[in-house]
């Protein structure tokens, strides 16, 4: 009979362990001798101390399930109860108790954070939630749009929660996506139908445009396309395939008219030059007419400069008040001498001028009495008063004395 530590071998060849719990019975050995039964089922032993080893450095450094690692203890522990193993069978039951605590832990530390992780994904749910939420009601239609994509990917990137939170909250994220999607559909059909009308509106431009480019009223055709240019800026934006032609036409009858109108006033403003040369020439002819000496003569000179001066055409718009007022300059001259003639040769308004001057000379001989008298009297206040009306009439009878002498006299 050998024994062992842990274990012995009997007379039948029985091999036996010993436990807490007494000795039991491993198995039976007739195929040698006792020690070599025991180093048999001492290696057994030494297997299921590796197995067991592995199984707490998986449990401790891999994300082995909780399942799965309870189903490798069990089965260790099946093993471990069978006795067909010889060693300290009390010291792998224990280390299996500490396994056991240690998937619990582990259990329970996973339990916590897929708690934490379905807490940080609600929270960051909520969050896309509300950003697309927000987002639906926006105008910035690139730009939302290309958010609200990005926000479907980090939507699908994060865990999924219960059932019913994640269906909730995936109802409300669709919903304002689609909220978005409606809004958008509607803006641009709306534009697609304001940029058919614009271009509706800017073909009639066009049309007229083109209509008016070979006319010849400038003033009425210039002013018109400014009118049209007016039209063209608020018709808006027609579609991108239509609105480059539709401006190149528009613009180019334009050009058609404004490069023709700009030839016209180019000969126009050559011819209106020449006109101006020579109108300055008899601007010049009609001042040497000045002073006047002989009215009769610088009339008649005057009349002849005169109508040469209505044969000439028009003048640069910027140059006529200065030719025609050095015309008329001389022409006031010899208005002024005719008046001054007729009031020297009209009898009637020279005896007027002397009935006035008389009148005047009396009223004044009058007043200066009444000072005199008002004076005597020591009456300064009507003295003076009186002296001021004095003062009006002897200005009228100068003016009229004046005027008198006008008439020779």
């Amino acid at each position: 009979m050998s024994s062992d530590p842990w274990g012995r071998v009997d007379e039948t060849g029985t091999v036996y362990v010993r436990t807490a719990d007494g000795e039991q019975v491993v198995g039976s050995w007739q195929a040698g001798s006792p020690e070599e039964a025991l180093a048999y089922f001492e290696r057994k032993y030494e297997g299921l101390v590796v197995e067991i080893g592995l199984l707490e450095k998986r449990v401790k450094t891999t994300d082995l399930s909780a399942k799965d690692a309870q189903a490798a203890i069990d089965h260790i522990r099946e093993q471990v109860d069978a006795h067909h193993v010889v060693g300290d069978l009390d010291a792998l039951r224990v280390r299996l108790d500490k396994l056991v605590e240690l998937v619990e832990a582990r259990r329970e530390e996973r339990k916590a954070q897929r708690a934490k992780q379905s807490d940080e994904a609600r929270h960051a749910k909520e969050a896309l939630v509300a950003e697309a939420e927000e987002l639906s009601q926006s105008d910035q239609w690139r730009a939302a749009g290309e958010r609200l994509r990005a926000l479907v990917d980090t939507w699908k990137g994060l865990p999924r929660l219960d059932r019913k939170s994640d269906d909730e909250l995936w109802h409300r994220f669709s919903h304002a996506r689609s909220a978005f999607s409606k809004r958008r559909k509607q803006h641009f059909a709306q534009l697609d139908a304001q940029r058919e009308e614009a271009r509706k509106t800017k073909e009639r431009l066009v049309s007229e445009a083109e209509a008016l480019s070979n006319s010849t009223d400038w003033g009425v055709t210039a002013a018109r396309y400014r009118e049209l240019m007016s039209e063209w800026k608020a018709a808006g934006r027609a579609q991108r395939e239509h609105e480059d032609d539709l401006w190149n036409r528009f613009r180019g009858a334009q050009d058609v008219f404004f490069a023709a109108r700009s030839s016209v006033f180019a000969e126009r403003d050559a011819e209106q030059s020449e006109n101006l040369k020579l109108k300055e020439e008899l601007a010049e002819e009609a001042e040497k007419l000045l002073p006047i000496t002989d009215l009769k003569a610088a009339r008649a000179a005057f009349r002849n400069v005169n109508e040469r001066w209505e044969a000439i055409g028009h003048v640069p718009r910027d140059a006529r008040p200065k030719v025609e007022g050095r015309m008329h300059a001389v022409e006031r001259a010899i208005q002024e001498a005719e008046e001054a003639e007729w009031r020297r040769t009209n009898p009637e308004a020279r005896a007027r001028a002397e009935g006035l001057t008389g009148q005047l000379q009396a009223a004044v001989d009058k007043l200066r009495g009444q000072i005199e008298q008002a004076r005597a009297q020591g009456n300064n206040a009507r003295a003076d008063k009186l002296q001021r009306e004095l003062d009006g009439r002897q200005a009228l009878l100068d003016q009229a004395l004046k005027g008198l002498q006008e008439f020779g006299g």
